[in-house]
């Protein structure tokens, strides 16, 4: 998948221009290839084994090169659920490992063009796991803006807010718990860090995105049974 810039794959005699945000599915079985990359490329590769695609997409023994246009809703979100991943801590976990398999080969084969029963799977699996963490990856990258929004999270990710609102309650919380909670580790860890020391509390507040000092106060009181003062007090010791 090419994330910037233009290649051209070759395999077989044959030959495919992928631009920008397109990608291309090759099989090993059909030989070597190539990608030609004339300028700097961006790009990410993902090696599956072919049953696991196989069991959901269709016209997989088709032979030769596939292309995948930008403009592939499945491909959008895969490239997202990449970003979100990467490098994630997470992964190190061998049973979310495994599940974030699963979820690549559903969206994988969504791209590609997934079999009816195939679609049904991997939308209910790979699609929502996918915006989810995307969603909660965007969440943390914008928790200092104060004016952080359902509705402005939903209009990013090209959902509606009662989608955002069924992708939260799969996982038993909100959209506003999730930021709240967020909100209140960084903080948490700000106030833990000497790095930040000389940094007033109602700075780092407002820092990770509370508007209302009284009510930082009141709910970081509330999660970890202490004030802010009685966290960085206990960090200096």
């Amino acid at each position: 998948m090419n994330l910037a810039g233009r290649s051209v794959a070759r395999q077989r005699g044959r030959e495919l221009l992928l631009d920008h945000g397109a990608a291309i599915l090759l099989s090993c079985a059909e030989g070597d290839f190539t990608l030609v990359r004339p300028t700097p490329v961006r790009f990410v590769g993902l090696r599956v084994p072919r049953n696991a695609v196989a069991a959901l997409a269709r016209g997989l023994d088709d032979a030769g090169m596939r292309s995948i246009p930008r403009d592939t809703e499945a491909l959008r979100i895969l490239s997202r659920y990449l970003d979100a991943i990467l490098h994630d801590e997470a992964l190190a976990s061998p049973e979310l490992s495994s599940s974030v398999a699963s979820h690549l080969h559903d969206l994988i084969a969504l791209s590609v063009g997934a079999s009816r029963d195939g679609a049904a799977v991997a939308q209910a699996r790979g699609v929502v796991a996918a915006r989810l963490q995307a969603i909660k990856s965007d969440i943390v990258a914008n928790l200092g803006d104060c004016s952080l929004t359902l509705a402005a999270v939903a209009a990013r990710h090209a959902v509606t807010p009662r989608y955002v609102h069924k992708l939260f309650d799969s996982e038993d919380t909100t959209f506003t718990q999730f930021v709240l909670h967020q909100r209140l580790g960084r903080a948490y860890r700000m106030l833990r860090n000497p790095r930040f020391a000389a940094r007033s509390i109602s700075a780092i507040a407002f820092d990770v995105g509370f508007g209302d000092i009284s009510y930082f106060n009141r709910a970081f009181r509330r999660r970890y049974a202490a004030t802010p003062s009685d966290v960085r007090a206990g960090g200096r010791s």
